[in-house]
């Protein structure tokens, strides 16, 4: 099992109570938790997807823990998360709800512990020293991180993954680690306007998979798309989807995490 999760004092956590603006609150996630289930399916369907084979992770950086919550009610129960202490402040404040937490922004090396520690899923790794910490500061009782190894196709030097032809490499590597598990690929691709042009990045990703998958190593998991693209996404085979506005709308001013 995960270890309890240390709070932060400055953390006051907001839960829902019976009041009208926390029932609109509700009702508007539960509403747009809808919609996004709705284009999933839709997009499941359109390009001959099963049903159900596409997982939502709701992307709940810098959100309120009464937002996960209002969530939680509306039946969405794993939440990505970026900043490492903000998410633990929310761990603690929702610790009585069966939440599954995603971390999926950069990795630090002095951070490596509490996303071990504390998360199920990491879709960011892209360091072997990373992989090393993550398997060895797991706790013996859980069971293995699953880790998605992020690959930057794009080549811009501001986004974090490796290059494609250097995963094999780390793939391998985190072979011979107990600790993790390397369940897929996540890509994070640059913004891009028409479908054709949102699937080629989509499309590479499944490409690599597909070369790099064995059968003891089927790398079934591509963590890719988010609100503007998911139907892209789906077209090129995503098994999990990161939505962050579509579900809890704009995000609040940096001040306000």
């Amino acid at each position: 099992m995960l270890a309890p999760v240390r709070t932060s004092r400055a953390y006051q956590p907001n839960l829902p109570g019976p009041n009208l603006m926390d029932t609109e609150l509700n009702r508007s996630i539960a509403d747009n938790l809808a919609r996004v289930r709705e284009r999933i399916a839709a997009a499941e369907a359109r390009y001959g997807r099963p049903p159900g084979s596409v997982a939502l992770l709701a992307v709940s950086k810098v959100q309120g823990a009464e937002r996960i919550a209002a969530a939680y009610a509306a039946g969405q129960s794993a939440f990505g998360e970026s900043y490492v202490q903000e998410a633990l402040d929310k761990q603690a404040a929702l610790a009585h709800l069966p939440l599954g937490w995603h971390f999926i922004g950069r990795v630090q090396t002095n951070k490596t512990r509490d996303i071990a520690t504390h998360f199920d899923w990491l879709h960011s790794l892209c360091d072997l020293k990373h992989a090393r910490r993550l398997a060895a500061q797991r706790p013996a009782d859980a069971p293995p991180l699953q880790v998605c190894v992020q690959v930057n196709l794009s080549g811009e030097a501001s986004k974090a993954g490796l290059a494609p032809q250097d995963v094999a490499a780390l793939i391998d590597a985190c072979g011979a680690l107990a600790g993790i598990t390397v369940a897929g690929l996540m890509t994070l691709p640059a913004p891009a306007q028409d479908l054709a042009a949102q699937r080629r990045p989509f499309a590479a990703l499944r490409a690599l998979r597909d070369r790099l998958a064995t059968p003891d190593l089927p790398l079934t998991t591509l963590s890719m798309g988010m609100s503007a693209d998911l139907e892209a996404a789906v077209a090129e085979g995503a098994t999990m989807v990161r939505i962050g506005t579509a579900v809890f709308g704009a995000r609040p001013p940096a001040g306000g995490r």
